[in-house]
């Protein structure tokens, strides 16, 4: 069974919904380590939603934080401080989703980032969602990923723009998972339909 851990290139870029598909394409558990705000609407919960099989199972969160920012300064405003040796990958014998927060180097406290929740044998999956910036954004992170030995593919996300698909591809030369479109809405059926796509490559 494999472990996939999804990271952005920033926030707001969609992996959350790329988690709900690789969980329903793979029926496999969800994880996210460390949420930061909205503990009524969580992304376990959002993805909890969106999910139609009865396979997966939801892992608690390592930290919930009550604020909407970076996680360093999210447990500083709750009186705590994050410590990565609590954060245990939870046992399961599926295969396991772990979303991140925001991008690879997103602060945890004042020695660790994101990026350090990424073990070796875990297969990373980058979400990249164009904007000004995103190529400089995709290529920092993949690279960032490749050089410490990481298998890395793509999800891209949003509206559909060929020169910067394009290039992302030819200067990372890593596979390309697939694309989620800017639905009008994501539901279980679009997030069914999307994993069926995206089955095969992952």
């Amino acid at each position: 069974m494999s472990t996939y851990f999804i990271t952005g290139i920033s926030t707001d870029v969609g992996k959350t919904v790329a988690s709900a598909i690789v969980t329903e394409a793979l029926e496999a558990d969800y994880w996210k380590p460390v949420q930061a705000g909205e503990l009524d609407n969580c992304d376990t919960k959002k993805v909890k939603q969106l999910i139609s099989n009865t396979k997966s199972i939801f892992h608690p969160n390592a930290y919930a934080l009550k604020t909407p920012m970076s996680p360093h300064g999210a447990a500083n405003i709750d009186g705590i401080e994050i410590d990565i040796k609590k954060i245990k990958t939870p046992k399961t014998k599926n295969h396991l989703v772990i979303e991140g927060a925001g991008g690879l180097l997103v602060p945890l406290n004042d020695r660790d980032t994101v990026f350090d929740l990424i073990k070796p044998e875990y297969k990373v999956i980058v979400v990249s969602r164009h904007y000004l910036g995103s190529i400089n954004h995709t290529l920092l992170t993949i690279n960032a990923l490749k050089e410490k030995g990481f298998g890395v593919s793509i999800i891209f996300s949003g509206d559909k723009h060929p020169t910067t698909e394009d290039i992302i591809k030819k200067m990372t030369q890593v596979p390309v998972i697939g694309r989620i479109d800017e639905e009008p809405y994501f539901d279980k059926n679009v997030i069914k339909a999307y994993a069926e796509l995206f089955k095969e490559k992952l």
